[in-house]
């Protein structure tokens, strides 16, 4: 269905219309970064993209063009601590023409708002050095507002230095609360304020462009995304759960490009000359290249130097942590690998319960997300790294361990491959249609699994949450269709859109008959959602379009989008529905349906149902554990309403204390409920400690249903 939407998308976007941008606007005080022609020339191509080939066939005109305003102005000051009313009066002139500006590629006006943020930001932190040495008066009953989103923009500098004055005031007396000696908490206060305009000075216009581009394509849909060249290689490693490089996590510290982790069996881990909190001082690539600095870089950055093609080599300047800055850095020299990121892979456990005597043995199969390295799989490697060759193993190790049944936990899980999403499900069915995808022609192709092997025909259930989305839904909807396994937890977040992983590279920089010829071939061999990987070991140049094609529906026709997968037994929501999902969102599509696909249930849970959730309200309603749950909705209810807090130091304390004791009366409460013994004051939580009651309770629902006698409802693999 969607072979030759890749080459139409390219003929739109170099159909593109030029125009002259105006001029930029200086903005003193700021580090007046300017947009590049690169960007221009990439932000014409997404106008054009999304207007000509986005699914909901939006025009970019004045009424977008204020929803663009609105959300570029909120992402950029949303606590409204930074703009003066004034700003936003001058702005304003803005919000009816930045459709016309995207069109042309006009970005100026946009980045002079930037960096009028900019300046102010800078102004407010100087501001704020300038307060730390003020003797304040922490007796005195004053508060400090620090939830301002709902507020007006502060009208002049006087006030807009009494509301940071409080702030100052607010973040000493947080270390005073820790700390008695106010010189050592004023030292270390001006060291944080520091090292924010430090960070602010190593912004670039690649910063500015991405919130800019989010503003723009989340006012058409929320699933429309830009992706810069950093951003758009880590989207593709978190997609395929896999990178090219050294195998070491980085961060900054104190200016130095610092390892965080080393993971095992990585270039870095198995040099055996790499340690946890080294710092890396300077880059050089191969054997005999020039060692570039990298001292007061961004992670980023120094990522992208030190990334890069599997089988070349990377050197390295390295600082132990204990050595003086000014002491010699040793060198070393490591060859790239493919690293495989196994902590955020498939993972297996085994839970055991009690029923009746007999012990029951539950295998939790947890997925992050369902991901596929989209390069092994389009070069022909039957081993390529998937979420549904990974649980596949697991499967086959947890039936070997005899497991009477398994829970699919997808909590969090925000989706990922559509393909995965299909391949999963055949793990659990013979054969059969998974999901409809309906496109801009309104045209509807059914996905199949026509495999009729089946990796796993025991009990199931799926765990879901409030952040389990897209193509989590779609494998917890095709289950619970098919009847061949129970959902449990909350209702899902309700994304129901299908994106087409655009790598601008292949539609920028050659003549438009070299794209029409580059692309021919290729059409016919893509992937449907997926229009070409981009490599896990370097970045691109232009970056990456996740464009919105076509909607997806369940095989009983009802789509996923905004009402998402409603749980058979249902758990209270630990996260906040009115705040998170697609039915929060304003330029979210509606729900809607299709007719239903033909296809045969595997089973039929409707009169098992009512025991099961009778058994479940039985335990919940003397569960510790769940009344807990319950009151953590309200405490966070509670606290979420809240918007000032207290600058009198007597106060503070007080409520603080009473926060930590509550807190720490309530863990200790909860771990009791558990089974696990209760903390003293001052002792470490031990790891790998279970504390997850809502996984425990999916299993004891599947060993719920798989102790029932006689059995109301049969699972069939014919």
């Amino acid at each position: 269905m969607f072979k030759k939407v890749y080459l139409l998308l390219v003929l739109g976007a170099a159909l593109a219309c030029k125009a002259s941008p105006s001029k930029p606007i200086k903005v003193p005080g700021s580090r007046d970064l300017q947009p590049d022609e690169q960007q221009v020339a990439v932000c014409k191509q997404i106008a054009g993209l999304i207007t000509n080939f986005n699914y909901k066939k939006v025009a970019l005109n004045d009424s977008i063009s204020e929803i663009i305003y609105n959300r570029y102005i909120k992402t950029l000051d949303e606590n409204r601590s930074y703009f003066l009313a004034s700003d936003i009066k001058d702005f304003d002139k803005y919000k009816d023409v930045l459709d016309d500006d995207v069109k042309v590629g006009n970005l100026n006006n946009v980045f002079y708002i930037f960096n009028v943020l900019q300046k102010r930001y800078i102004e407010r932190i100087n501001y704020s050095l300038a307060q730390i040495n003020n003797n304040f008066d922490f007796t005195k009953n004053e508060s400090f507002v620090y939830e301002r989103e709902k507020l007006p923009y502060l009208a002049t500098q006087a006030d807009m230095d009494a509301m940071w004055t409080q702030r100052v005031k607010y973040d000493l007396l947080n270390l005073k609360l820790a700390s008695a000696d106010m010189t050592k908490n004023k030292e270390t206060l001006k060291k944080r304020y520091e090292n924010l305009l430090s960070q602010a000075n190593k912004l670039s216009n690649q910063d500015v462009f991405q919130q800019f581009m989010d503003s723009f394509t989340e006012a058409i849909d929320p699933h429309t995304n830009y992706f810069n060249p950093s951003n758009a290689a880590q989207f593709n490693i978190e997609m395929s759960r896999q990178l090219e490089g050294i195998g070491a996590s980085l961060l900054v510290v104190n200016e130095y490009v610092t390892i965080k982790s080393v993971v095992p069996g990585g270039p870095a881990d198995k040099s055996k000359q790499v340690n946890v909190d080294d710092r890396i001082v300077a880059v050089a690539q191969g054997k005999t290249g020039e060692f570039q600095n990298i001292v007061g870089w961004r992670v980023d950055n120094a990522i992208a130097l030190i990334r890069g093609t599997k089988g070349t080599v990377v050197r390295l300047e390295l600082l132990a942590a204990n050595a003086s800055a000014g002491s010699k850095p040793r060198t070393i020299e490591l060859v790239r690998e493919k690293i495989i990121l196994k902590d955020q892979s498939a993972q297996k456990e085994i839970r055991t319960y009690n029923s009746n005597g007999k012990t029951v043995k539950i295998g939790v199969i947890s997925i992050p997300a369902f991901y596929i390295d989209f390069n092994d799989y389009k070069a022909g490697n039957p081993n390529y790294k998937s979420t549904t060759h990974d649980v596949k193993l697991l499967l086959d190790t947890l039936k070997q361990q005899n497991v009477d049944g398994i829970v699919i936990d997808l909590r969090e899980n925000g989706g990922g491959s559509l393909m995965e999403a299909i391949e999963l499900t055949g793990l659990f069915i013979k054969t059969g249609p998974v999901v409809q995808v309906r496109d801009t022609k309104d045209q509807v192709d059914v996905s199949r699994d026509d495999d009729p092997s089946i990796a796993y025909s025991g009990p199931m259930a799926v765990l879901v949450d409030r952040f389990s989305a897209s193509a989590s839904e779609i494998f917890s909807g095709a289950i619970q269709d098919y009847g061949r396994g129970l959902i449990v937890g909350t209702q899902t977040y309700g994304k129901g859109s299908v994106q087409n992983a655009i790598d601008l590279d292949r539609i920028m920089g050659t003549p438009i008959k070299d794209k029409l010829t580059q692309l021919a071939g290729r059409v016919a061999g893509t992937q449907k959602v997926k229009s070409g990987a981009v490599s896990t070991g370097s970045q691109s140049t232009y970056g990456q379009l996740n464009l919105t094609i076509a909607k997806f529906y369940r095989i009983s026709g009802n789509s996923t989008q905004h009402k998402g997968v409603t749980p058979d037994i249902n758990f209270p929501s630990l996260i906040p529905l009115d705040k998170y999902g697609e039915d929060t969102e304003p330029s979210a599509m509606p729900f809607d349906s299709i007719a239903k696909s033909d296809y045969t249930k595997a089973g039929d849970f409707t009169t098992v149902l009512p025991q099961l959730k009778k058994l479940h309200d039985q335990r919940m309603a003397s569960s510790a554990s769940y009344k807990y749950m319950l009151e953590d909705i309200a405490d966070y209810k509670k606290h979420d309403a809240d918007t000032s807090v207290s600058l009198n130091e007597a106060d503070m304390k007080k409520q603080r204390d009473e926060d930590e004791a509550k807190a720490f009366k309530h863990n200790n409460e909860r771990r009791v409920a558990l089974g696990l013994p209760a903390l003293k004051k001052g002792d470490k939580k031990p790891k790998n400690e279970d504390l997850d009651f809502v996984k425990r309770e999916a299993g004891q629902i599947i060993t719920d249903y798989i102790s029932l006698e006689p059995k109301l409802t049969s699972i069939s693999t014919q």
